[in-house]
């Protein structure tokens, strides 16, 4: 199917006025793109930001908690932006809108960025981040016992990675992974990157940028911590709920791996959206299958948190 209307339309505007990532340096595209992310703000119980212990310092996190009683199950969400770009403050109406929707706790991680803190500073703070609020979550309300993982695009990845670690760490053991048109794989040889890496927001230009300056060797993009797909085994993992865009260049790799986890055993929720581009469900709010793809994840999150769906 072609692009919808309100894809078409929002996807017009950013070609005519934003200038390619990739030809500027990371603090200018900081400056550019570390910006609140469309949608709403949701209302909540509490927002609060701390500081998490991590294993090169202090990881700043932020913490929304919905209206209830607790504790309450734990979402440790990543952002996205290739590694590179964004922050607490550019995902956080979608933080909140999942806080709400599926009745959880989210703890958002401010992970290091590349180029300044390459692979795999990343994977390491996220899953210490995870690894505390399983241990230690009862200081914010949390039950240990109920805690997923979830990113978007870079996070996606990193969410994934956590997953791998946590098995392969013997914990914490984690009740689901919810991963939005997730980074799988660093070889970009997918059809979906011939036929959308470019005209569609994320382009294949955008993503060399983002692996050269996240990666720093291109040969590390092989290991499983960078491309959980090349992770030799996926048996074990807790069940995955897998968001795609028809027209993204991530497509391909996120439904792979989709594909593996299903094929290792792990229950696997796979769904393509169609008409839609990279990043369609942060622009819930304006594009009816934003609100309606988080709508099916926090769907997903809260049968897997034993929540009322």
């Amino acid at each position: 199917m072609p692009l919808d209307a309100q894809s078409r339309a929002i996807l017009d505007l950013i070609n005519a006025t934003m200038p390619d990532v990739a030809a500027l340096e990371p603090a200018a595209a900081r400056a550019l793109h570390d910006l609140p992310l469309p949608g709403e703000p949701e209302a909540l119980a509490r927002v609060e930001d701390r500081r998490l212990p991590g294993p090169d310092g202090e990881i700043p996190v932020r913490v929304y908690t919905p209206a209830g009683e607790a504790p309450f199950p734990a979402l440790v969400y990543f952002h996205g932006g290739g590694f590179v770009l964004c922050s607490l403050d550019t995902h956080d109406a979608l933080c909140r809108a999942l806080a709400r929707r599926a009745g959880c706790a989210v703890v958002s991680v401010d992970y290091r960025l590349a180029p300044e803190h390459r692979y795999p500073a990343a994977p390491r703070d996220c899953y210490a981040a995870t690894r505390w609020v399983a241990e230690k979550g009862a200081e914010i309300g949390v039950d240990p016992g109920r805690v997923a993982v979830a990113g978007d695009s870079a996070g996606g990845n990193l969410a994934a990675v956590v997953a791998l670690e946590a098995r392969d760490a013997g914990g914490p053991r984690l009740c689901h992974q919810t991963l939005i048109y997730p980074v799988t794989d660093f070889a970009f040889d997918t059809a979906s990157y011939r036929e959308n890496g470019e005209g569609y927001l994320l382009s294949r230009r955008m993503m060399e940028w983002f692996r050269g300056h996240y990666l720093g060797e291109l040969a590390r993009g092989a290991e499983p911590q960078a491309s959980p797909l090349r992770a030799e085994s996926l048996e074990g993992l807790p069940p995955a709920h897998v968001l795609t865009a028809e027209f993204d260049p991530l497509r391909d790799e996120g439904e792979a791996y989709a594909r593996r986890l299903a094929e290792a055993g792990v229950p696997t929720l796979q769904r393509r959206y169609g008409g839609v581009f990279h990043g369609f469900v942060s622009m819930f709010g304006q594009l009816a299958a934003g609100d309606a793809a988080l709508d099916d994840a926090a769907r997903a999150l809260r049968g897997a948190f034993g929540l009322r769906t």
